[in-house]
């Protein structure tokens, strides 16, 4: 990461995300299908153990930027873990995830962590793809984990695929 917490990501630029950005993750309604709690999120901006990236895109003329994604990350003992990702609907789809995705995989080799690990809903087949271009490997699941994402999905629960993205040499005995 640049040393002013930025990054440029093109053609997003990432930044993380503090106190004064608490207002943009709180009105950030439509990635609520993220699963992250925007209060927890704006928790995470004030750990020292954590970190919440963001990507700002431009608002109407004279409005102030919007919120397209972000992504939380958290700093274990000795790997790196991300906590949730969303991207506003409008933005899927654009390298928003690409440019979060990899500026937590360099956060995470900042932090000297050994592995950056995450859970995925199986059926997120977009995601899927994002984190396996990214160098992530499925390493196991976790049987109905998730809940239906809406009621008229039914009763029938979701799995979660454990992924993680070995570094340093970690990388190289996989």
């Amino acid at each position: 990461m640049a040393e002013n917490g930025a990054q440029k990501c093109a053609p997003w630029r990432v930044e993380t995300l503090s106190a004064r950005d608490a207002g943009n993750v709180m009105s950030g309604g439509s990635i609520a299908g993220s699963g992250a709690v925007a209060a927890a999120l704006c928790e995470a901006m004030e750990t020292k153990d954590g970190r919440v990236l963001g990507v700002m895109a431009a608002g109407a003329s004279g409005q102030a930027p919007l919120l397209a994604g972000y992504l939380w990350l958290a700093r274990l003992p000795f790997d790196a873990e991300i906590q949730a990702l969303g991207v506003v609907p409008d933005y899927r789809g654009r390298g928003v995830g690409d440019a979060l995705v990899r500026a937590a995989c360099e956060a995470a080799g900042h932090w000297q962590s050994e592995r950056l690990l995450l859970e995925v809903r199986a059926g997120n087949a977009a995601a899927i793809a994002l984190y396996k271009r990214h160098g992530f490997g499925v390493d196991g699941r976790r049987r109905d984990y998730y809940p239906p994402l809406s009621p008229a999905a039914g009763s029938g629960r979701e799995d979660a695929l454990l992924m993680s993205r070995a570094f340093g040499a970690q990388a190289a005995s996989r």
